[in-house]
């Protein structure tokens, strides 16, 4: 259920939710405020879901933790 498949779109699949989360992520936000804001979005309905989003993009190398706070990590690029 990371990639889309023939019975799972994209969406409802982890890298479609994680894209969600990082739409979110505009500047550093503290996790309990980008779970409520993704929450009134709709597209994550369950924190389960929210939790391995961020499990996916820490895997990634695209968001970190710093200073308590969620942030997405600058491309060298």
């Amino acid at each position: 259920m990371i990639l889309p498949t023939k019975h799972v779109t994209l969406r409802q699949s982890l890298l479609g939710q994680a894209s969600i989360v990082l739409r979110h992520l505009t500047r550093p936000k503290s996790m309990s405020t980008l779970w409520s804001q993704v929450q009134a979005d709709g597209g994550i309905r369950s924190f389960d879901r929210f939790l391995l989003s961020l499990d996916l993009l820490f895997l990634l190398g695209a968001v970190e933790l710093h200073e308590n706070r969620l942030r997405r990590v600058k491309s060298d690029s």
